[in-house]
């Protein structure tokens, strides 16, 4: 296995785990009620002939794979145990630079309480102290307000715009780089949040 995988975090009802085989059903129960809400924001191919969506076998297993050679950390995001998102740390680099970005969807019918930017500030720590990174970026798509709000509320820094980044909802899109190194926040981004988060509707 890979240092600092596989592994579980959790801050009460909100937690983090592998992403599993069993988890098929749930996962695709969540994806199928949210699809409307979700699809602006999803990750698209520009060559969907040769590249079609793979199963959700095989994306556990290639994302499994990437994991055990230390370059993702695939999880999924459970409120009262019950799977309500997905969180990729992904691009994971090593050497000189020690850096990694992060990705994340979330059921709407838990959005506004908390679960994403709790799963964030977690993953974040995992990364700086668990695996000895320095620089944590998330990129966003310049209109969707509900994910900058995440990280803003995180106090993560906007360090421009990257033009055509990704492949999203079927074209090339802009995207806004966010980002935080390890000694911004020098006790932990979870104790920092836990400190300034709001009360829990």
């Amino acid at each position: 296995m890979s240092r600092g995988w596989p592994v579980r975090l959790s801050d009460g009802r909100v937690a983090l785990r592998p992403l599993r085989q069993r988890d098929r059903a749930a996962w695709r129960e969540v994806r199928s009620r949210n699809a409307t809400w979700l699809r602006p924001w999803d990750a698209t191919s520009p060559d969907p002939v040769h590249e079609p969506v793979p199963t959700f076998s095989a994306m556990v297993r290639h994302l499994s794979g990437e994991a055990r050679a230390g370059r993702v950390l695939p999880f999924v995001v459970t409120y009262d145990d019950r799977l309500v998102g997905q969180l990729t740390v992904g691009g994971i680099s090593w050497g000189s630079l020690r850096a990694a970005h992060i990705g994340y969807w979330v059921d709407q019918a838990v959005a506004g309480r908390g679960v994403i930017p709790t799963a964030v500030a977690l993953a974040c720590d995992h990364c700086w102290y668990g695996l000895g990174l320095h620089r944590i970026e998330v990129n966003i798509r310049p209109e969707n307000v509900a994910s900058r709000r995440v990280v803003e509320k995180l106090g993560f820094r906007e360090e421009g715009l990257r033009t055509r980044y990704l492949h999203i909802d079927g074209d090339w899109r802009d995207h806004l780089v966010y980002v935080l190194n390890a000694e911004d926040v020098p006790q932990g981004l979870h104790h920092r949040w836990v400190a300034t988060r709001p009360a829990p509707p």
